[in-house]
């Protein structure tokens, strides 16, 4: 089975140092996305919306967890994501653990036992961790570049009743 290792990097992460040592380790360039955020506009509310083709690829990825789906699409707004391929668990623990000792962010905590989710609580660990066990699919490559559009083009500021989205 293949595998799709999702992480969130800040803007300011060194993506070629992650890449290089990720090569080193034995993963093709070609199975190493590197996607960079930007904003189509300025947006007073600071919600945006994921591109027609991120929101796929997060569709894809997350189809049976809209928990999870939300928290990884909210935080890679504005951030880099780096997404490795693996043909194996092990090569899929193995690059998450690279990404992790380069300061991947951690998006999703597991429910503890005690929460009663019985949506999530039978996803593996792994699956919290970022690990997908998902293959590599061209049509749901991350661009290298994701473009968020404000959630609303109406008026940010609420001083009055009769503002309206356009």
């Amino acid at each position: 089975m293949a595998y799709t290792v999702i992480s969130v990097f800040p803007e300011t992460a060194n993506t070629e140092e992650i890449k290089s040592e990720l090569k080193n380790k034995g993963f093709l360039e070609a199975d190493i996305i590197v996607s960079k955020s930007r904003f189509d506009k300025e947006s007073s509310t600071n919600e945006y919306v994921d591109d027609e083709k991120t929101q796929s690829f997060w569709n894809h990825i997350f189809v049976n967890d809209n928990e999870i789906l939300a928290a990884y699409s909210k935080e890679s707004v504005g951030k880099i994501n780096l997404v490795v391929y693996a043909s194996t668990l092990t090569d899929a623990q193995n690059a998450k653990k690279v990404l992790d000792d380069h300061g991947a962010l951690k998006i999703y905590n597991k429910p503890s036992v005690n929460q009663d989710n019985a949506e999530t609580s039978d996803l593996p660990e792994d699956v919290y961790n970022g690990i997908i066990a998902k293959a590599k699919h061209n049509v749901y490559f991350l661009d290298k570049e994701r473009v968020y559009s404000p959630n609303s083009d109406g008026m940010g500021d609420t001083m009055d009743s009769l503002g309206s989205k356009d």
